[in-house]
């Protein structure tokens, strides 16, 4: 027990320090911000193949097949450790990660990319309009960009795009556009089997509205109003039973769940919460549109 506790420890303090890529001052301001970011959480599996191996509120899902296994988002540069633990936790192996994907280019999603893919041998595969922003760090994002990278740089080895599928052992996603928060930002669909049924999975980029100032004086994003428009047309459109997010408290994952609750998909079975977050990012859409 007291091993255990050691081990956690140990990974909760790497977790908070702050990494040489981390070093514009935004991440430190948000990573200090939000303390849930790097609080530990147990892993867990969601539905079938799917698992959590995420922190308390960045979600990092594993999904595992024959052939290798698939890794979407990574958490905070100092991530690396806590996904590792979480994944072995589970009785899987970090190595066995064959493809990286991302639902948008930010440091609290892509942060242990770089390091991650180098362990692994993974390979990245991203939205074509996030890839210059993932391979300069971070430095050309419309909303985050600055002097110095905020994530590793990652090289992109396959440029994604709507409709794309990707497939590893069975498993296929489909790429679906979410573009604003970031303007490569995607999202996820793909269907899980178990013993059961088989449910249809969305993984959703939930459309935060990070623009500051109005869409017309964002000169780094010209189309950032036509985007968020098409994006929340989009997420109103899709169908699914079950829909996750990039953080955890998006998608109110510490309502539905306690860390020691059996397996039950169910539980994130939620059209009326779905349809509830994104009726609440219309409207401050469509408050940002009127400035």
């Amino acid at each position: 027990m007291l091993k255990q506790f050691l081990k956690k420890a140990i990974l909760l303090i790497g977790l908070c320090g702050i990494s040489l890529f981390a070093s514009a001052q935004v991440v430190k301001e948000r990573a200090t911000l939000t303390p849930n970011w790097v609080r530990l959480y147990k892993p867990f599996r969601i539905v079938g193949n799917l698992y959590y191996v995420g922190t308390y509120d960045l979600a990092c899902y594993l999904i595992v097949t024959p052939q290798g296994n698939i890794l979407i988002n990574t958490g905070l540069a100092a991530s690396t450790p806590v996904i590792k633990a979480n994944i072995e936790e589970l009785g899987f192996k970090l190595t066995d990660i064959k493809i990286l994907l991302t639902t948008h280019a930010h440091y609290d999603h892509v942060g242990a990319m770089a390091e991650i893919k180098k362990l692994t041998g993974a390979k990245m595969m991203i939205n074509e309009a996030d890839a210059s922003v993932l391979a300069d760090g971070g430095t050309s994002d419309y909303a985050y960009g600055g002097e110095f990278p905020s994530f590793a740089p990652v090289k992109p080895d396959v440029l994604l795009k709507n409709g794309d599928k990707v497939k590893l052992g069975g498993t296929e996603i489909t790429i679906v556009n979410s573009y604003g928060h970031s303007k490569g930002a995607n999202s996820f669909l793909l269907n899980v089997k178990d013993d059961t049924k088989i449910w249809k999975v969305f993984i959703a980029n939930m459309p935060t509205i990070i623009a500051n100032e109005p869409f017309t004086a964002v000169p780094g994003y010209p189309n950032i109003s036509t985007d968020y428009a098409q994006t929340l047309a989009s997420l109103k459109a899709q169908t699914f039973d079950i829909w996750l997010a990039s953080h955890a408290d998006q998608m109110k994952m510490h309502t539905k769940r306690k860390p020691d609750d059996a397996y039950n998909p169910s539980a994130f079975v939620d059209r009326a919460g779905f349809d509830a977050a994104i009726a609440n990012f219309d409207a401050a859409y469509q408050r940002k549109i009127k400035q």
